[in-house]
C-alpha cells in the first residue's frame, strides 16, 4: 500500500538549509550529498539538477540528488552524482529510500535519458544492474603524528622520511591558480580532458573553509597541489596535480602526509583516499600507505539503453583519442578540454 504521509519534493532554495541539516545528521550521507552541489554542477556545466526528497509530515526523511547529463558524444544520462564519488539515496526508512528510488526511474523515464546512475558507497537496488569499476580507500587517523606514522608501513614511511629531506614546503593557497594548472599538465598527461577554471573557482566559493588547497613547493616552484573536502570529521583529498619533478622528489608523499596532519589537528578522525581503478598506479599508491580497497558498486536503471555504459580509459574505443590527447599542448587541451569534460562527469 502506498504510504499516503510520505511526500516526494524537488529542492528548492528555501528548503535548502534543511537538506543540508539532514545531511549532516545521517551518518550515511556524504559531503557530496550537500545542496552545494547542485550549486556548482548547474552553474558550471549546465547540467539541470534535480534535487528529490521525502517528506513526512514536515520532516525530511530521505534525499536523492540528481543531475541530468546530456551529451551527443557520451550518454544521456540521470547521474547521482556526476563528479563525485559517492550519491545515490540516503534515507531515515525504508519507505523513504523505496519513494525516491522509484521518483527517480519516472524521472529517468520522463526524461527519456539512457540510463539512471547511483553511485551509493553500499549496493542499491538488488535487481539493478551494477558495475564494479572503482575502489574507495578509508582509514581512521588519530590526533598523534606517531601513531598515524606507525600506522603507515614500513616501506612508506621511509619515502615520506625522504620526502621531507627534499626541501620542499607547503602553503594553503586562496585561488585554485596554481592547482589549476598542475591539474590540466597532470590530466594532458594521462590523456583525459581537463575541465575549465572556473569549476575549481566555484568549488572554493560554494563550499568556503570546507574546501581547501594545500600547494607543495621547492623555492618557488609549485611542484604538485591538492584541492581537499573537509566534511564533519572527514577529510577528502580530490582534486591533485603535480610537476614532472614531483616523483624523483617524492611530493606526493609529502603533501598527503603533512594533508594528513593538518588535518588531524583540527580534530579529522578518517581520512577518505577517494576512489581509484583496480591495479592502476593510484590504486597502489594508496595501498603502499596501508589503505585497503572497498569495493564501489555503483547501480543502473537502464531507459533506453540495452547494456551498462562503459565511459572509462580502460574502454579500447578511446585508446586513440586518449594517445592523441597526451600529445597536445598543454595550453590548447585547456580550450578545447572543458568541452569534452563537462559530459564526463
Amino acid at each position: 500500500m502506498a504510504d499516503t504521509n510520505l511526500k516526494i519534493l524537488e529542492l528548492d532554495d528555501a528548503n535548502s538549509a534543511r537538506w543540508d541539516a539532514f545531511v549532516k545528521a545521517t551518518p550515511e550521507a556524504t559531503f557530496f550529498h550537500t545542496c552545494g552541489w547542485r550549486t556548482v554542477i548547474e552553474s558550471a556545466f549546465g547540467h539541470r539538477c534535480h534535487y528529490l526528497y521525502a517528506e513526512r509530515d514536515g520532516r525530511i526523511e530521505g534525499v536523492l540528488p540528481l543531475a541530468h547529463v546530456r551529451s551527443r558524444l557520451f550518454s544521456n544520462a540521470l547521474v547521482s552524482t556526476p563528479f563525485c564519488v559517492y550519491g545515490g539515496v540516503v534515507a531515515a526508512s525504508a519507505s523513504a529510500r523505496s519513494a525516491l528510488e522509484e521518483a527517480a526511474c519516472e524521472l529517468a523515464r520522463t526524461l527519456k535519458v539512457d540510463h539512471l546512475e547511483l553511485r551509493e558507497a553500499q549496493p542499491g537496488p538488488a535487481d539493478w544492474p551494477r558495475k564494479q569499476l572503482y575502489y574507495t580507500f578509508r582509514k581512521p587517523i588519530e590526533n598523534d603524528e606517531q601513531a598515524n606514522l606507525a600506522a603507515i608501513p614500513r616501506k612508506q614511511r621511509a619515502v615520506i622520511r625522504k620526502s621531507l629531506d627534499s626541501g620542499l614546503d607547503f602553503q594553503i593557497d586562496r585561488d585554485t591558480e596554481r592547482l589549476y594548472d598542475l591539474y590540466a599538465l597532470s590530466l594532458r598527461d594521462l590523456g583525459t580532458p581537463v575541465f575549465g577554471p572556473r569549476y575549481m573557482a566555484l568549488l572554493k566559493t560554494v563550499f568556503g573553509s570546507a574546501c581547501e588547497i594545500m600547494t607543495v613547493t621547492r623555492g618557488t616552484e609549485a611542484i604538485t597541489s591538492v584541492l581537499s573536502f573537509y566534511f564533519r570529521d572527514e577529510v577528502l583529498p580530490y582534486y591533485a596535480g603535480a610537476h614532472s619533478s614531483a616523483r624523483e622528489l617524492k611530493a606526493n608523499d609529502y603533501m598527503y602526509w603533512q594533508l594528513m596532519n593538518r588535518a588531524a589537528g583540527r580534530g579529522v578522525r578518517m581520512f577518505d583516499f577517494g576512489r581509484s581503478k583496480m591495479d592502476t598506479g593510484p590504486f597502489q599508491f594508496k595501498r603502499h600507505w596501508g589503505f585497503e580497497p572497498q569495493p564501489l558498486s555503483y547501480a543502473y536503471y537502464l531507459v533506453r539503453a540495452r547494456e551498462l555504459p562503459n565511459l572509462n580509459p580502460t574502454n579500447p574505443r578511446y585508446k586513440h583519442f586518449i594517445q592523441a590527447w597526451q600529445r597536445m599542448p598543454v595550453s590548447l587541451t585547456r580550450v578545447v578540454g572543458p568541452m569534452l569534460a563537462r559530459s564526463l562527469g
